[in-house]
């Protein structure tokens, strides 16, 4: 699906999203905002649908954040922001399945807060991550200064943070911010790669893992151990892929993963 700032396209399970503004770095406006909230939305709700990736086009930029000559051209009619955040994905809070960020160039404030908000980051080795803001008299208001706090050590996100500093994807990774760093070519392969470790396991467990994962950051372990308060877990527990993992290892085959 090709919307005017967006691409989608389906591969199997999964859902793959350009961000499609390579003119201005992709770096989002509100119609792409909208569009993004739209694509999360129909992804969180399509039962044939287990992972996505998010990526920006062109092999400059993933996204260089927001669009500020948009912004500084439009002041006066800035609509509201969606309630799920940056590019519909910094504030959402209600989609258990998995987000891998292919990052493929510059992940700059905004961008590099679409980044934190995914569950992976697979980067190119030309890749590059801040958050500028403080350099235009702004601040990352998406919940970057929030995440970059829980990803790395204080003192760590802090001298990045007040300085604007931009780490390459190698800094990254050796900072546990990224997952993989490969060259520009092999990026797409390396991301594929995930993409099927991840369909080999149970969708249903990787969402009710997720859930559990994310919902206990910040709550005490007594309270958050309990399984009974995740949805996601509830639906596993009672699914038919509950039955077919067992037996598919007893019987000493690949599972068929249904999702249900």
């Amino acid at each position: 699906m090709s919307n005017n700032f967006v691409e989608t396209e389906t591969r199997g399970r999964v859902l793959w999203v350009t961000i499609n503004r390579p003119d201005v770095m992709n770096s989002l406006h509100p119609p792409c905002h909208e569009e993004l909230d739209q694509v999360w939305n129909n992804f969180r709700e399509d039962p044939e649908l287990w992972v996505a990736v998010l990526t920006g086009a062109g092999n400059k930029a993933f996204s260089a954040g927001n669009d500020l000559k948009w912004t500084a051209e439009n002041q006066s009619k800035l609509p509201a922001p969606p309630e799920s955040g940056f590019g519909g994905l910094t504030q959402r809070f209600d989609l258990n399945k998995p987000i891998i960020a292919m990052v493929n160039g510059f992940a700059l404030g905004g961008g590099f807060e679409m980044a934190l908000s995914c569950d992976l980051i697979i980067a190119a080795e030309s890749a590059s991550f801040g958050l500028p803001e403080p350099k235009v008299g702004l601040y990352a208001a998406a919940g970057g200064t929030q995440r970059l706090v829980r990803h790395l050590p204080l003192k760590v996100a802090m001298g990045m943070m007040l300085t604007a500093k931009r780490i390459t994807a190698l800094e990254a990774r050796d900072l546990g911010l990224v997952n993989e760093v490969v060259a520009a070519d092999q990026l797409e392969a390396a991301t594929e790669r995930w993409v099927e470790a991840i369909l080999a396991c149970s969708p249903l467990s990787i969402r009710a893992t997720k859930e559990t994962a994310m919902g206990s950051l910040d709550r005490p372990l007594r309270e958050s151990i309990q399984p009974g308060q995740y949805p996601s877990v509830r639906d596993l527990f009672s699914s038919e892929d509950m039955v077919e993992g067992p037996l598919a290892f007893a019987q000493k085959r690949a599972p068929e993963w249904k999702g249900r």
